[in-house]
């Protein structure tokens, strides 16, 4: 609302003077309020002097009921970081009181002991290396000259899956490794473990026939073809028939000729079986899998 002579403006439901009448005299100043005792009155700041607040007082936080105060805080978590520190594995638990040097060489000799369980683990249960010893599977896997029939300079070394055939039986052409029973010692004057491939399976019946002077396999009356033969490498009889009985299977090296295997000591039962090659890892140029 404003007066329309004056154009003075007026709050709502402020009486307007009537005409002559003289203005409303103006509000009193209210004084500031004094200062605290003890307290010097604040200056004040001088025109054009730019004014800065005075930063917030600080209040003392209460702790809640059940919390515990910020330095037992921080003392627990010092104190679980130097717990943490203290045991780095369990072994710290057992050797904590022991020297220094103590506490390292039992540490290494743990270490030691550890990876040399795992490495045996390991051959014994999953993969086990081989060398190749004998002509007997020439020319899929070498031997080292100058062993007779070898045609190599270094022997083939190979790996063999000892867990395969925890889950399957094992399958015709597959080579595999076994430990040999005294019969293959007596025939062949060695022992140990023979790799060679499996030709009968149980229950099947291998023959041996002579053709043009030269060993084929029939299997149950069919011929086995072996891409894996060389024609220089096959025997040269004589012709034997063999019937592989239940849990047994019948082996034969790829150099007939030159092979001491299931046509001298018969079937080899299948508890022999150690694993299956299925990698030759060296020498590098020969590096392959099977």
């Amino acid at each position: 609302m404003s007066d329309p002579e004056t154009g003075r403006a007026y709050p709502e439901g402020w009486p307007m003077p009537a005409e002559g009448e003289p203005d409303p005299p103006p509000a009193p100043a209210v004084p500031p309020a004094p200062p605290p005792p003890g307290q010097a009155p604040a200056e004040a700041p001088s025109a054009g002097a730019p004014v800065t607040e005075a930063p917030a007082p600080e209040v003392a936080r209460t702790p809640v009921l059940g919390e515990a105060p910020p330095d037992a805080a921080q003392d627990g978590h010092d104190a679980q970081l130097d717990g943490e520190h203290e045991f780095h594995h369990p072994l710290d638990r057992v050797t904590g009181r022991l020297p220094r040097r103590a506490r390292i060489v039992v540490d290494w000799i743990v270490t030691i002991v550890g990876a040399v369980a795992i490495v045996l683990a390991i051959k014994a249960w999953v993969v086990n290396p081989y060398r190749i010893p004998s002509s007997s599977m020439e020319p899929t896997l070498h031997c080292a000259r100058p062993a007779p029939g070898c045609e190599a300079r270094f022997s083939d070394r190979v790996l063999a899956n000892r867990f395969i055939y925890h889950f399957r039986d094992p399958k015709r052409g597959e080579i595999v490794v076994f430990k040999t029973t005294p019969e293959v010692k007596r025939k062949c004057q060695a022992g140990g473990t023979f790799v060679k491939r499996i030709i009968g399976l149980p229950g099947e019946t291998v023959q041996v026939r002579l053709i043009r002077g030269r060993e084929y396999v029939f299997i149950n009356g069919r011929r086995l073809e072996e891409p894996y033969i060389q024609q220089s490498r096959r025997g040269f009889g004589p012709e034997a028939t063999y019937h592989v009985p239940q849990g047994k299977y019948f082996m034969m090296g790829d150099n007939r000729a030159s092979s001491c295997d299931s046509r001298s000591w018969g079937a080899l039962p299948r508890a022999n079986i150690l694993g299956k090659v299925f990698m030759t890892y060296w020498p590098p140029n020969r590096i392959s899998f099977r």
